[in-house]
């Protein structure tokens, strides 16, 4: 049995009354994009979104450290720790010795970093193009704003 027939939809679930469950909406919206754009980045260039996300980073920042990694990425140093030693496995990514700090190291992209990201675009291109077209011009711009502020907000 699918959920549309093991759940009837609310009011709210169907668009024709305003939710106000929003932290679930938020979960929910992002476990699909993400495993949805997941498969088509691993597809298209051998990585994930969480991958792409760091190699983006690394491009913008090359010389940057892992804390700022984390950071820039908004996770734990234990987390980046871990995702850097993938995408150094994986040949996208070489540490280098920091050149001020002895514990810390530098991180760059390499070739094989940035032909992932190459072959990423297109597909995140047509992703977003996409969820263009399904908010809508104003939707997509209105939605993108908000995520930004909610990403950004510090409630502490």
């Amino acid at each position: 049995m699918s959920q549309s027939e093991a759940e009837p939809h609310s009011e709210s679930e169907t668009g024709t009354g305003a939710d106000q469950r929003l932290f679930f909406l938020l979960q929910r919206a992002a476990h699909r994009l993400r495993t949805t754009a997941d498969r088509r980045c691993v597809a298209a260039a051998g990585v994930t979104t969480a991958q792409l996300g760091a190699l983006f980073a690394v491009r913008e920042r090359p010389g940057g450290t892992q804390r700022q990694l984390a950071r820039t990425l908004g996770l734990r140093e234990s987390a980046v720790t871990a995702l850097v030693a993938r995408l150094t496995a994986a040949g996208f990514v070489v540490r280098r010795a920091h050149p001020r700090e002895h514990r810390a190291v530098t991180l760059e992209l390499t070739d094989e970093g940035v032909a992932a990201l190459l072959a990423a675009q297109p597909e995140i291109d047509r992703f977003n193009g996409e969820l263009r077209l399904l908010l809508g011009d104003q939707g997509f711009a209105r939605t993108s704003a908000a995520l930004y502020e909610l990403a950004h907000w510090d409630p502490e």
